[in-house]
């Protein structure tokens, strides 16, 4: 059975109407005929979205306990069972309750995939894990209920819903959105106009790059060369020198008058794969390109003017950005440019602007090196001088110029295969001097018009033209040559430099690697193998490039990495002399393989010291904390059971109390334990929702005497987006501790305010405070500062507490209190500035 497709609904704020655009595709398909029934649909109280559930088949819910609450969530196993064509699924990004069958929906998802059920559902983008950070820059809020944006993109359809800013605040004004308690907190926070313009923008690029990505396979299919202008991409050829910075700066400018406007940055290199150019130039010209929002790119072609025309309509580049050559005058004499060259190749799908600079006509401040191969023109080029220059010539001569001595003819002759020998190489010069050592036999040489020589000093003359024109031939190629490699072998030593320097800048980016390893090859994909062992199948450590291979055999070029490892490239069938570079790079990409997975091992390995730092001071502790409590009730016991004492009902009660108080203890302490585990474990997950402080707080004041605390919480303060439960253990840990160190008669202050975007409640005692150096290492588990008699406990109260707090987006701090003592300060989220994640809170800005 095939996998089933995903149809996603993408919007940039909740109210846009994902959920009933999902409603009407679902009734367009059940018309058709198709099986189509829900799997989970919220429709926050909206009658409009919740007229549009008629007439579709609803697929009931699972119920699960957390917390003394019940919950309800998607039936996965009830859909498997079902089978549907298709399953309307609501909120892709929901986190699931905990107990369910997944930790998130989109997992859900997944499953009904598997099983061949196709799946229509809703996002939005600000639950996209990639923008989480862009996100919280604009709204104030971070997100913590997110999606994998390869999820996302893995969709075989996603359809963007979209509403201008101003029609959705309409909207939540009639009350079509929210309920009216809810409007004026939600229109003056999270959804002020600059917020939904910033979020709609960002769904609207994200949508445009996904249809980018479509159209880009579907040219690729179908083999489709022609630029389409759907979207102005500019292309910068650079050359290496000073003026790609102008350039770059030019191509931006123009970029920027059309919206969605792409800078891309090409440079040119040989066919070696090798640059030749000032690696720290264009280092400069890399950042640059990249600081204004473009990407630089590094491709091989000897035909630059060609390379750079396939790269553009590959890329489908609507405009060329080229600077005004630096070649001086009398250089054009050999070829029109590179510039003149793209503008009238270009065709009329292409724009070329050729931009003038304070480089032009200056000369080049480096020759272009010969370490790049002969290309085939120059060879072609070398044949014809070699060859049609000396008939030429000979018929020039022999016409037009009669006698003018045997010297002079050689002379000429030998100009030609000099000519040859620096256009096409030795063997294009060789050809020219046995050709031209011919035509001096056959037209100069007595007797004429016969391939016989009588004089001796001609046989002499003709055999030094030939050794000369030998000689010299392969004294010009073999300079050419020792140019060549001397190029080569520094192009190498910088690659070999970048890879020495990645190295000690300890970079661990393994895609960034074979990027660079595939733009400077110019291969199709490079993938990086790995396998346990030579009977096990091959397995992808990473890959880049379309078409990655799965096994080495199927590469065009592949490269062993020790026992388990191999690199696998596509594209072309490399030279041996570039595996030494590729070796190079492959044992880089295997050290950082290799280092990464270190520092998983490293992360695992201090967790596991943590776990038993944890457990080595839990024995330590529980030695004497546990034990006190459990010997007074032991002692309790034993004196009511005895039969040799008489109790009277007062000494009855007080054993009984105090069998009550060590019970309290011992309950206390083995709750922190079981606490500080969970957070240890990560299995704390906290279920948001809006909050009253003055329905908790006061809740978390069981545990101390009635007289030990001064309360003051507002009922103006707004609400704050936490879990309740999570929040009244952590306000009751640092409450409990500040009454153990307050001095007698001096009763804590808990108080609360509203800051900003934020409510504090601060925890204020008179004891003797901590000093600035011990203020953080008084969250440590097992840590009590001084070791206080009085602290009974193994010092996990306030390591719990801030736990909590920062499990459900808080923070907890200490700070001196005026005139002695210690203040406690919890600083939580006001949930109308954020969007809270309750089921029956639709403000949350989940839909």
């Amino acid at each position: 059975m095939g996998r089933g497709k995903l149809r996603i609904y993408l919007g940039a704020a909740p109210g846009v109407g994902k959920t009933y655009a999902m409603l009407s595709e679902a009734h367009r398909r059940v018309e058709r005929g198709t099986d189509c029934v829900i799997g989970f649909v919220e429709h926050h109280n909206r009658p409009r979205t919740e007229v549009m559930l008629h007439g579709l088949e609803l697929i009931g819910r699972r119920e699960l306990e957390y917390r003394g609450s019940t919950f309800t969530e998607m039936d996965v196993d009830a859909i498997l069972a079902r089978r549907p064509a298709v399953a309307l699924v609501d909120e892709l990004a929901h986190t699931n309750v905990p107990g369910s069958r997944n930790a998130k929906r989109w997992q859900d998802v997944e499953e009904l995939l598997q099983a061949g059920i196709d799946v229509v559902s809703t996002v939005n983008i600000q639950h996209l894990e990639s923008l989480g950070d862009v996100v919280e820059t604009i709204t104030g809020v971070r997100q913590r209920e997110t999606v994998p944006d390869e999820v996302a993109r893995r969709a075989d359809q996603i359809e963007l819903v979209d509403m201008s800013p101003q029609a959705l605040r309409r909207r939540m004004a009639h009350g079509n959105v929210y309920k009216p308690d809810k409007v004026d907190a939600a229109l003056s926070n999270y959804f002020r106009p600059g917020n939904l313009t910033a979020l709609r923008e960002l769904a609207l690029l994200w949508v445009a790059d996904r249809v980018d990505e479509y159209l880009q396979e579907y040219r690729g299919e179908h083999n489709i060369r022609s630029t389409w202008q759907a979207r102005e991409r500019i292309v910068v050829g650079l050359t290496g020198g000073p003026e790609g910075r102008t350039l770059i700066r030019r191509a931006a400018r123009l970029a920027e008058k059309g919206a969605g406007g792409e800078v891309l940055a090409v440079y040119i290199a040989a066919s070696d794969g090798l640059t030749s150019a000032s690696p720290k130039e264009l280092a400069v010209q890399r950042t640059l390109v990249e600081d204004l929002g473009g990407t630089f790119h590094h491709v091989i072609g000897d035909d630059v003017p060609d390379a750079l025309l396939e790269f553009a309509r590959g890329v489908n580049a609507t405009q060329i950005v080229l600077g005004v050559s630096r070649r001086r005058s009398w250089q054009y004499v050999f070829s029109p440019g590179v510039s003149a060259t793209v503008a009238r190749e270009s065709g009329p799908d292409l724009d070329v602007h050729i931009v003038t600079h304070d480089e032009a006509a200056k000369g080049r401040g480096l020759p272009v090196s010969r370490g790049a191969r002969l290309g085939r023109s120059r060879i072609i080029w070398g044949w014809l001088t070699g060859i049609a220059g000396p008939a030429l010539l000979a018929v020039l001569l022999y016409r037009f110029v009669p006698e003018p001595g045997l010297a002079n003819d050689m002379l000429l002759f030998l100009t030609f295969t000099v000519a040859a020998a620096l256009l096409g190489g030795l063997l294009p010069a060789l050809a020219s001097a046995a050709f031209g050592s011919l035509l001096l036999n056959y037209f100069f040489t007595p007797p004429l018009h016969e391939f016989t020589i009588s004089d001796p000093k001609n046989i002499v003359a003709i055999a030094i033209f030939v050794g000369v024109a030998v000689s010299v031939a392969s004294v010009v190629d073999l300079a050419a040559r020792r140019t060549h490699q001397a190029a080569r072998l520094r192009a190498e030593s910088e690659i070999l430099s970048f890879l020495a320097g990645s190295v000690l800048r300890g970079e661990d980016s393994l895609d960034a690697l074979l990027e660079r390893l595939r733009e400077t090859f110019a291969m199709q994909s490079v993938v990086l193998l790995e396998r346990t062992s030579d009977v096990d199948p091959w397995t992808t450590a990473a890959s880049v490039g379309t078409g990655p291979v799965g096994r080495p055999e199927d590469a065009d070029v592949d490269l062993p990495v020790g026992d388990t490892l191999a690199l696998a490239l596509t594209g072309r069938v490399l030279p041996a002399e570039d595996r030494r570079v590729l070796g190079a790079f492959a044992a880089q990409a295997a050290l950082v393989l290799d280092r990464r997975r270190l520092v998983d091992e490293a992360e695992k390995s201090r967790g596991l010291a943590e776990a038993n730092r944890i457990r080595t001071a839990l024995l330590a502790a529980v030695s004497h904390d546990l034990r006190t409590p459990l010997a007074g009730i032991k002692a309790s016991v034993s004196s009511l059971r005895s039969d040799d004492v008489e109790w009277s009902e007062e000494d009855r009660a007080e054993l009984l109390e105090g069998i009550e108080d060590g019970a309290d203890r011992l309950a206390a302490l083995i709750g922190n334990l079981l606490d500080m585990s969970r957070l240890n474990t990560g299995t704390v997950v906290p279920l948001i929702r809006e909050t009253d402080l003055d329905e908790v707080v006061p809740m978390a004041l069981g545990g101390v005497p009635e007289d030990s605390v001064d309360l003051d919480i507002p009922e103006t303060l707004p609400m704050v987006a936490v879990d309740r439960g999570l929040l009244e253990r952590a306000v009751a840990n640092i409450v409990e501790n500040a009454v153990k160190y307050s001095p007698h008669g001096q009763p804590v202050s808990v108080s609360a305010s509203a800051l900003a975007s934020r409510v504090e409640v601060r925890v204020v005692d008179r004891g003797p405070g901590v000093p600035d150096e011990a203020k953080n290492r008084i969250f440590e588990p097992f840590q009590r500062h001084g070791d206080a008699p009085r602290g009974a406990g193994v010092g996990l109260g306030l390591a719990v507490a801030r736990g909590f707090t920062e499990a459900i987006g808080g923070t907890l701090t200490a700070e001196d209190t005026p005139g002695g003592g210690l203040t406690m300060v919890l600083t939580l989220p006001i949930a109308g500035d954020g969007p809270p994640v309750s089921p029956e809170l639709p403000i949350s800005a989940v839909t």
